[in-house]
């Protein structure tokens, strides 16, 4: 690196390694420095020692505040925005009473454009840098997404949702329509920037054996895209794939008969999984988007973490707006530790797992642990400066100078967006507290 480089002078957290693998996972320095050159992490260690390395460097002294990896969001839906508190809804009954109703409208491109934005904000404002998005059904809608994610700065994988049954008609295409369209949008925006394209057919329950066989086509075509959709969240929506497709063994052999469980391959919620789904989705290196306030918020249950863990099944954590009930990925983490502690086999999350889930563990179920993640010497500088605002109960855990880790659950416990002061993505301030 030969550019300017720039210390942030702050505490910091991070977890370079799986806490749930080692124990001394989390890196915790209460008076550290970040560098940062052309974009990049150049060292993190005490300021006295990375001061020393860069004496030239321009720093910022943000003591007072924590440097955090930027969140990885990896699965929450673009069109969802404006139905969030929804409550009182199962799955299903969510899709057709609020969900798709508000999904049709995107057809307006006037409409689509302001949904962009106000999606694009939110996520910034609560920290996130990196999402796997559920996309729109509409390629004109999927052209102003993607239009206004280049432009915002963040880090952005989405896709046409493909469907062909099963929903409201508007929301349906041809498969040859959606190979058409999926194939122009991939050629316009895959790997451009900080964009990339994921092939995302909503869920077996409204993809036909064509529509599946165009997704096995798209990424036999480009081993680069990136897969997503739902499985195993509901019991109603179980029984009825089996239905549809009586020659699957079980949910996950419907998109396996497709070569669509890989390495890029990431299926929200799995909850009410078996032994041998868990086997397979390891084999194949899929990885799993737990979504723990949708899961409860919609009755959906609690999500299987031992069983997964045991199984060498990867997986992060998803916000899942709209079913979700908001942005905030530490809000994720919290309700994830809240629920593994009376789920049938339950677990005690440490904070360094927690800060794992929401920020390297997704870039390791995106494939992108070598650029994001952790502030490991050489990744993408992408943070967040998270600060508590005077006198709030944050403020005053914080000031008892409690130890590292308890510092840290304490902002899982407390933190919301309004600490969240700056973000950064790839060393590029894209959110400041203070200008919005």
């Amino acid at each position: 690196m030969t550019g300017p480089v720039q210390i942030l002078r702050a505490s910091i957290f991070n977890t370079p390694q799986n806490p749930f693998d080692f124990s001394d996972a989390l890196v915790a320095i209460e008076d550290g420095g970040l560098a940062v050159a052309e974009g990049c992490i150049a060292a993190c260690d005490d300021y006295s020692r990375v001061s020393r390395q860069f004496p030239d460097a321009a720093v910022r002294d943000l003591r007072g505040s924590y440097l955090l990896p930027g969140f990885v969001d990896t699965h929450v839906h673009y069109p969802q925005v404006r139905i969030l508190g929804g409550l009182g809804y199962s799955v299903l009954d969510w899709l057709q009473g609020l969900t798709l109703p508000e999904e049709a409208k995107l057809a307006d491109t006037k409409y689509a454009n302001q949904i962009s934005g106000e999606f694009l904000q939110q996520l910034k404002s609560h920290g996130t840098t990196t999402a796997l998005v559920f996309g729109a059904h509409f390629e004109s809608a999927m052209t102003c997404f993607f239009e206004a994610g280049g432009q915002s700065g963040l880090r952005i994988i989405s896709g046409l949702v493909l469907s062909d049954r099963g929903l409201t008609p508007a929301l349906q295409q041809t498969p040859e329509a959606a190979y058409e369209q999926s194939k122009s949008l991939i050629r316009r925006f895959h790997r451009k920037g900080r964009l990339a394209y994921a092939v995302t057919p909503r869920f077996a329950l409204s993809a036909s054996e064509p529509m599946l066989q165009v997704c096995e086509a798209l990424r036999r075509e480009d081993a680069s895209l990136h897969f997503t959709t739902h499985v195993n969240e509901n019991p109603r929506e179980v029984e009825e794939v089996a239905r549809l497709f009586p020659w699957a063994a079980d949910y996950l052999a419907v998109y396996e008969r497709y070569h669509l469980a890989g390495r890029r391959s990431i299926f929200a919620h799995n909850i009410h999984t078996c032994d041998s789904q868990l086997h397979r989705l390891s084999v194949h290196g899929a990885a799993i988007a737990h979504c723990p306030c949708s899961n409860a918020a919609l009755g959906s249950g609690i999500f299987p973490m031992k069983h997964h863990l045991d199984a060498r099944v990867r997986f992060a954590l998803g916000s899942d707006v709209g079913g979700g009930t908001g942005f905030g990925m530490m809000k994720e983490a919290l309700q994830a530790y809240l629920l593994q502690r009376v789920a049938p086999q339950a677990m005690t999350l440490t904070a360094a797992q927690m800060l794992y889930l929401t920020t390297r563990a997704g870039a390791e179920a995106l494939d992108m642990d070598a650029e994001i993640g952790d502030f490991t010497p050489g990744k993408a500088a992408d943070l967040v400066v998270l600060q508590a605002p005077q006198k709030s109960p944050l403020a005053g855990v914080l000031a008892a100078k409690v130890d590292p880790a308890r510092a840290l659950a304490a902002i899982f416990t407390l933190a919301g967006s309004e600490c969240i002061r700056e973000v950064q993505v790839g060393g590029e301030v894209i959110y400041d507290i203070a200008a919005n």
